[in-house]
């Protein structure tokens, strides 16, 4: 291996064949020739989507306020305190899913957030579990 290239000449598992942080050239080219001009396409798109073209409208509007990835879930969950709480918060995104009031996908993602939840429970259980354990075995 020479250069961080296999025997046949293409690079190895994992090598890009780039250093780490390097650009890419095009992107270095467009950047110098845009070099100082930044605020002066700027107002010009301002200032032809305030004169009505749509196309500048939707540049500055994307800057602006880009599209949300995500939507809020409108969800009533009851109050999730202690572990045995997520079993009646389950239930009600699994209910809403079945009613259509919330999509499938919305419901894994609310069903996600509840298995985080309890995976913090349970790391506070053992943790509980072995300070106590701790105590026990240092004061014998």
């Amino acid at each position: 291996m020479k250069n961080g290239r296999n025997t046949d000449g293409t690079f190895s598992k994992g090598n890009t064949g780039r250093p780490k942080g390097a650009r890419n050239l095009k992107t270095v080219a467009i950047e110098s020739l845009l070099e100082g001009q930044a605020e002066a396409l700027t107002q010009t798109a301002i200032s032809k989507a305030l004169k009505g073209d749509t196309v500048a409208l939707r540049l500055c509007m994307d800057r602006i306020m880009p599209q949300r990835r995500d939507n809020y879930i409108n969800l009533d969950l009851p109050k999730i305190s202690k572990p045995k709480d997520l079993i009646e918060a389950a239930r009600c995104v699994i209910n809403a899913v079945q009613t259509g009031n919330l999509t499938p996908s919305d419901g894994s993602k609310v069903m996600s957030l509840l298995e985080s939840c309890q995976k913090v429970f349970e790391t506070v259980e053992l943790a509980e579990r072995l300070d106590a354990l701790e105590e026990r075995v240092t004061t014998k």
